[in-house]
């Protein structure tokens, strides 16, 4: 079936300067991937609106938005030390934020939502960017998506290899989204230890050591995330896809291959046939592009088999 796909060639101007790891590169390999890819004629493309800075005020502080928007019309610069933005920046993240907001249009409506966006958002917390992240996606997609009748709960499920302490920041005090995430740890930020459970156990984080190959990662996502996942079988899944703990990624040392991003998202669509998948990190630009397409690639040709809800 088709898969949409949020994608604008304005993300490219997002400029973080030469030599760093979140280049417009990374968009552009993805791009090249899903466009040459076997099954394109089923891709739809669609062009992502702005989120408003209304709507970003549900899960940031004005003084943070205000900040991000003077840094970047008063001509950029470093927000911390590894986050830069440039006079664009703003502009450019309202669109990325805008992105996921069409995904949860699109998942409502029966399709599943592949957000091809930057600036990435899963470190940005209400009050600070950080970790290359200005606004947080996925925690504002969760929260919107809440607001519709039929939503009564959200997964946001984040498997890039750095923890997403910005979304576990802004959801954890809220019983209706749950958070997991899979991370490399002790690692960038320093957060996500399997004792922060959240207000309401809504919380899992299962940190991993450096080294961790298939077989453990796969273990773990079988054996703890799927039953979490599965008590709860939320009404909208999202997905922090992160592909940095590819084991060709340069700034981590989680060892998966191609092929387990693959199983996860045909594990993941047997609990919830339509789901909203962004892009996190992953700077080896041949390996995220490969994973692009092999998360595609499920979302477009496997069968969805729901698994029933376990009382």
């Amino acid at each position: 079936m088709p898969l949409s796909i949020f994608y604008h060639h304005d993300f490219l101007d997002h400029d973080t300067g030469t030599g760093h790891p979140e280049c417009p590169d990374r968009l552009r390999s993805c791009v090249a991937a899903l466009e040459n890819c076997d099954f394109a004629k089923h891709l739809e493309w669609k062009s992502p609106r702005s989120a408003t800075e209304e709507e970003l005020r549900e899960i940031h502080t004005p003084q943070h938005i205000e900040h991000i928007k003077e840094t970047c019309y008063a001509g950029g610069g470093y927000l911390d030390t590894d986050t830069f933005v440039c006079p664009k920046s703003f502009d450019i993240a309202l669109k990325s934020a805008g992105a996921w907001l069409d995904g949860v249009d699109e998942v409502l409506n029966k399709n599943s939502a592949f957000i091809l966006s930057r600036p990435p958002g899963h470190h940005a917390e209400e009050n600070r960017a950080m970790g290359f992240c200005l606004f947080s996606n996925a925690a504002l997609a969760a929260g919107v998506a809440l607001k519709q009748k039929e939503i009564n709960k959200v997964c946001i499920f984040d498997w890039d290899v750095h923890h997403g302490n910005g979304t576990q920041n802004i959801i954890q005090n809220n019983p209706d989204i749950s958070y997991i995430s899979t991370h490399q740890f002790p690692f960038y930020p320093g957060t996500g230890s399997h004792m922060e459970t959240g207000e309401h156990n809504n919380v899992l984080n299962i940190p991993l050591h450096a080294g961790v190959g298939s077989d453990y990662y796969r273990k773990k996502f079988d054996e703890v995330v799927i039953p979490f996942l599965i008590k709860t079988v939320p009404d909208i899944l999202i997905i922090s896809a992160g592909f940095d703990a590819h084991r060709r990624d340069p700034l981590a040392s989680i060892n998966l291959e191609t092929d387990d991003f693959s199983y996860m998202t045909r594990k993941l669509q047997e609990i919830q046939p339509q789901i909203l998948v962004g892009l996190e990190g992953g700077y080896d630009l041949r390996a995220l592009g490969e994973c692009c397409e092999a998360v595609a690639d499920v979302l477009v040709n496997y069968p969805r088999l729901r698994v029933e809800k376990q009382v």
